[in-house]
């Protein structure tokens, strides 16, 4: 398994991440998404509304280079990150009702690289916060 327990229990209690890809010009571009761990695959899967429109689509037919954050902060006094950053490969799949309400075409991102930070040691004080970072796949 790529993630640990607590890394896909973070992922799962959140609604929103960013994901980048690599444009054909090498450039990059960032977008908020919805997503969901999918334990089948131990992926993430990326929905959207006219999702085969989208930019980001057509980057990962293209060259399928991504990186996929999750961050949140639960807490600023103190000051708290947490974050699950992933590297890795995307594909373009249909998975009809993956998301309900949004297109069949979803992006299924494949984690070569996995970051996570503040997610691991709830009770460790902020400034003794370490890495968790490993390459998997």
């Amino acid at each position: 398994m790529s993630f640990t327990d607590v890394e896909i229990e973070y992922l799962r209690s959140q609604l929103i991440g960013r994901m980048a890809t690599v444009q054909p010009d090498g450039t990059l571009q960032v977008n908020p998404v919805t997503y969901r761990y999918n334990d089948k695959w131990g992926t993430i899967d990326v929905g959207g509304f006219n999702f085969t429109r989208s930019r980001k689509f057509r980057n990962v037919l293209d060259n399928g280079r991504v990186a996929f954050v999750v961050d949140d902060v639960p807490s600023t006094s103190p000051w708290r990150v947490r974050c699950v950053e992933i590297r890795g490969y995307a594909e373009v799949v249909e998975e009809p009702d993956a998301f309900p309400d949004l297109d069949d075409m979803i992006i299924r991102i494949h984690p070569k690289r996995i970051i996570s930070f503040g997610i691991a040691e709830p009770d460790t004080p902020p400034h003794l916060l370490t890495y968790h970072k490993r390459n998997v796949g």
